[in-house]
């Protein structure tokens, strides 16, 4: 049987490590899929429990280095926690590199020492292997552990940059042409920025995950229940379905359920955006997390644990989180090879400096003309500067993270805007959207009919429908309760018998006059005489007539109304050059009407619900990229079929399953939204990649000949990364309406 696991990962510092694990994970025996996520550092497993046991994912982890956390997700204190362990290190690393920089600095501008050039050479070794002991150690530790695993990652290539600079350091002393003060604090101050960038890295990823984190932090962590007539408190993983609990003003709804005693106002906005309190009471559904603000409810348990909708919702971002977009696999590609690529670089420009100095020198002389940052020195000197500069400077982070943190922002953007993204393919194929087809119950209009009009022939206008409503009082019929719910703050008079006749009308006898309401054929048939009136602009409504003791007094018009929001978003969407459609199964005279209101100019009517598929496929021939939007059960197969599907939040489990987007508020304003997202987080992704190999191509060649400095191509390095998840970040201050 086909399972998910979602695993945190502990010890990943760079794309190479991800790329690894996910490797790793991929070719295990039984896993149709696994992705692993950097900024997230969590791997998400799709496979089948009868050919894998979970154990092995945490064994195969910890052969290449790594650790599986105990809990999937890091919550807030374990992420800070480890934000204050990157900035104890980076502060501890800068107070060695600035002893190291005292002795350095007479030694580069004065060219005279402080105690003397071999005891300066000596200080300053010394000082940068504390650095690298202390502080650093777990870049060693890392580097070690890749290499022993098989691989290599970043640490590797740090780690070997700052040895090779820390042992030539005491070798300089006895090589003639090395000077001991050109490396013996490269190391400490090579350390130092690496610590300083990972520390601002962590910063900026946090930022980025806050929006899982906030909504792992909604849920109640107890519930109270009443056991042998006492109220206990219990963890909330322990309630189970059926169990009653209580929830008190001012607490949180621990699990999603129905009221069985009581009634409240609750805070949903979590759920629904809404900011306004809803009133909930006897046999209303409730959710999970939500805020209960007044009133005692006592509450049975309908869904538990994973089932329950905060979950789902956590689920679902977790998903397009760890999901992939297209454009990301070139970039998969490249990290996967990088590191070993860029060793046989560094012994490869090492090698050239050596052969061929005069050709390097003239190389790194025209390059220095056009970009002036440093003029190589010569012969063993210039090769080892050389050759740690572009280990230092090679790095695959800013690759590895551009799109995740891109993905991982825009997600939880749209999570907070009750916008759920299913995948990271969904979020880059909205953009292209050309057609957008809406099942018109429910998603354009509200999905439930409403009296609209009432023609009166005889007596007043509200005591033909005090009547109506008193004879449509016993009804379930939707249309009796759209009538019902026009008439609830009139007096109705007493009804004294009532009859049914389904799909036609109803009888009875109220102050001892019989009635009728019905349809028109209903009244004809009971010896009515019901012309029915001419309305041009009310063809799409459905007609009910009233008549008591034989005489027709009127006619009441109801239909579907439209959402207050949806002419507005046909307008947007056609602003952005996309065509709506709208799907429907009424009569065509039905669907045209509401369709000109709209605005919308192709109408597809009078389709049954297996058709919906076959329409969008029809249009997704024709080379259309297409949208479809619905709520109900019978929408599923067309928003599957769709290329992006469309759930309307307050619809059917099913339908939301098969879509790629949930509108959680149920409102059609933030498909805009969606595709504006969609747009934002892509054009991100696009400037991440852009920068990250214009970075690589650039800085690589400049470090290869000599041009940069090793410490300055660690800044380079650091910066590239800590660059990359601060562009995604600025998505927050995007505006999506």
């Amino acid at each position: 049987m086909q399972q998910k696991i979602n695993l945190g990962i502990d010890g990943m510092h760079c794309a190479s490590c991800s790329a690894r694990v996910e490797n790793a994970l991929s070719k295990l025996p039984g896993v149709s899929s696994a992705h692993v996520n950097l900024a997230l550092e969590e791997a998400f497993i799709d496979y089948d429990d009868k050919k894998l046991r979970p154990e092995v994912f945490g064994q195969t982890i910890a052969k290449l280095g790594f650790q599986v956390r105990e809990e999937g997700y890091q919550d807030e204190n374990e992420q800070l926690k480890q934000m204050e362990l990157a900035r104890k290190r980076m502060l501890v690393s800068w107070v060695i590199t600035l002893a190291v920089l005292i002795f350095m600095l007479p030694h580069m501008v004065f060219k005279a020492a402080i105690i003397g050039h071999k005891a300066d050479a000596w200080l300053m070794f010394g000082l940068s292997l504390i650095a690298m002991l202390f502080p650093a150690r777990a870049v060693y530790v890392s580097a070690f552990k890749s290499v022993r695993s098989g691989g290599a990652n970043m640490d590797v290539l740090i780690a070997m940059g700052t040895l090779a600079s820390l042992l030539v350091a005491p070798l300089s002393l006895m090589v003639k042409g090395l000077l001991p003060h050109d490396f013996a604090g490269i190391a400490a101050m090579i350390i130092s920025f690496h610590l300083s960038g990972r520390y601002l890295e962590a910063k900026a990823k946090g930022r980025a995950s806050e929006a899982i984190r906030k909504l792992l932090n909604l849920g109640a962590k107890t519930a109270l229940i009443r056991l042998d007539g006492k109220e206990t408190e219990i963890p909330v993983r322990k309630l189970q379905i059926g169990d009653i609990f209580l929830v008190k003003p001012g607490t949180k709804v621990p699990t999603d359920g129905v009221v069985i005693k009581g009634s409240s106002s609750l805070d949903e906005s979590m759920a629904t955006g809404e900011s306004l309190p809803a009133n909930r009471k006897e046999g209303d559904r409730v959710l999970g997390a939500t805020l209960n603000l007044d009133g005692y409810l006592e509450v049975k348990a309908t869904q538990v644990g994973a089932d329950t909708f905060l979950a789902q919702v956590i689920r679902l971002v977790s998903e397009a989180q760890h999901s992939k977009v297209p454009i990301q696999l070139l970039a998969d590609r490249i990290t996967s090879i990088f590191v070993p690529v860029v060793l046989v670089l560094a012994f490869s420009v090492f090698t050239a400096w050596m052969l061929f100095p005069q050709l390097m020198n003239a190389a790194a002389s025209l390059i220095s003309s056009l970009i002036p940052l440093r003029l190589p020195s010569t012969g063993l000197s210039a090769a080892l500067f050389a050759s740690i500069a572009t280990l230092v400077i090679a790095c695959p982070c800013a690759l590895g993270l551009a799109t995740p943190t891109a993905l991982m922002v825009g997600s939880g953007i749209g999570a907070q805007r009750g916008i759920l993204i299913r995948n990271g393919e969904a979020l880059q194929r909205m953009k292209d959207l050309k057609v957008i087809v809406f099942d018109k119950t429910g998603t354009l209009t509200q999905g439930k009919p409403e009296l609209i009009h009432i023609e009166t022939l005889s007596g007043t206008e509200q005591e033909n429908l005090a009547w109506a409503a008193a004879l449509e009082e016993a009804s379930e019929h939707p249309l009796a309760l759209a009538v019902r719910t026009a008439a609830q703050d009139l007096k109705l008079p007493e009804r004294e018998s009532f009859s049914a006749f389904p799909g036609q009308g109803l009888s009875g006898v109220i102050e001892a006059k019989n009635c009728l309401i019905g349809s028109p054929r209903f009244l004809a048939e009971n010896g009515i005489r019901a012309d029915l009136p001419a309305k041009t602009d009310l063809q799409h409504a459905t007609v009910v007539g009233l008549a008591v003791e034989g005489e027709l007094r009127a006619w009441f018009y109801l239909a579907d109304t439209l959402k207050p929001e949806a002419i507005e978003v046909v307008k947007m969407l056609k602003a952005k050059g996309i065509e709506p459609y709208m799907l429907s199964g009424d009569r065509r005279i039905s669907a045209e009407t509401i369709a000109a209101r709209l605005g919308i100019n192709k109408v597809l009517a009078e389709v049954m619900p297996a058709d919906k598929a076959k329409m969008v496929k029809q249009l997704q021939d024709s080379g259309l990229v297409v949208g479809m939007v619905g709520d109900g059960i019978n929408d599923a197969p067309a928003l599957k079929q769709a290329d992006i599907g469309f759930a309307m939040g307050l619809g059917t489990d099913i339908a939301i399953e098969a879509a790629d987007i949930t509108l959680l508020r149920s409102e059609i304003s933030l498909i805009p939204q969606a595709i504006n997202l969609s747009e934002k987080t892509f054009s991100k992704i696009k400037q991440n990649l852009f920068w990250a190999f214009f970075y690589n191509l650039i800085a690589i060649p400049l470090a290869a000949f000599g041009i940069l400095h090793p410490v300055i191509a660690e800044i380079a390095m650091a910066g590239s990364s800590v660059t990359v998840v601060t562009n995604a970040n600025l998505l927050k201050k995007s505006k999506l309406a």
